[in-house]
């Protein structure tokens, strides 16, 4: 679909600030993980992961060095060319990348494993959930378990601009239906120059991501709601994990969350 494929042009163009951001970054420390994942996850070592929407490799290396055995996978084909990269520079043996588009995962990819793992920009991206669900539960041996981390949707509708503020305004409808486009991408954690490519994300409700789970055969066995970032966004404040903040919105509001599913019975 055209929206995806515009998406794929674009996410290549900060392919190279990605891989340059996060080897810097790995080179540092063993893991660019958050702490809400770290604790989430727990012991991996030995299990075989699936990381849809790897993006350039970062988080997928980090979960290679806990001992698991880990398969990247991402559409766009600058971002598994550096992810192969990154992981041969930082000598990374039990990992391995796949180009493909993840809704394609169904037809084309038949190995199970024990963990689906989708972290942090995932959900916005996706036409489909449902179809994203399916996937997932193909992917899944039984009793393994989909480990999803990303933004909450209650973010997602706010004016991002003035949080720093101290002001709250809902800028989107939580409700919206259609695709979002924007002209420009880029300006984020890794990349700071904002680059001309148009790009297209959707918006959904906390049911329209679990429902979807549901209906595929997945049990949802734990959702969690967190007041923090795991990247700055101007005028935010870093604690004591890594995680960041708007003071003034403390506690107060739910910027990300955390999801797992187990797929007690496999197809």
């Amino acid at each position: 679909m055209k929206e995806i494929e515009a998406n794929k042009i674009a996410w290549s163009l900060l392919s190279k600030d990605h891989y340059e951001y996060f080897k810097e970054q790995l080179q540092n420390k063993n893991s660019v993980l958050s702490s809400f994942v770290e604790k989430e996850i727990g012991n991996i070592s030995g299990k075989d992961i699936i990381h849809i929407h790897c993006n350039t490799g970062a988080d997928t290396i980090s979960l290679a060095r806990k001992g698991a055995i880990v398969t990247g996978v991402d559409l766009v084909p600058e971002n598994i060319f550096y992810a192969k990269k990154l992981s041969d520079e930082l000598d990374i043996k039990n990992i391995e990348f796949i180009e493909l588009n993840t809704m394609e995962l169904k037809d084309k990819h038949n190995k199970k494993y024990d963990m689906v793992f989708a972290t942090e920009g995932v959900l916005y991206w996706l036409p489909d959930l449902n179809r994203w669900a399916e996937t997932v539960t193909h992917l899944l041996k039984e009793n393994g378990i989909l480990y999803l981390h990303d933004s909450h949707p209650f973010y997602f509708i706010c004016n991002k601009e003035i949080f720093k503020e101290n002001k709250l305004e809902i800028k989107h409808p939580y409700f919206l239906r259609k695709p979002k486009c924007k002209e420009y991408i880029g300006g984020d954690y890794a990349s700071t120059e904002v680059i001309k490519g148009e790009n297209y994300g959707w918006v959904y409700t906390i049911s329209d991501i679990i429902n979807p789970l549901v209906k595929a055969g997945l049990t949802i066995e734990y959702f969690a709601e967190y007041d923090r970032l795991c990247y700055d966004m101007g005028g935010m404040n870093k604690d004591e994990n890594g995680n960041w903040y708007y003071p003034f919105f403390d506690k107060k509001l739910p910027f990300m969350f955390s999801l797992i599913a187990r797929n007690k019975k496999n197809e």
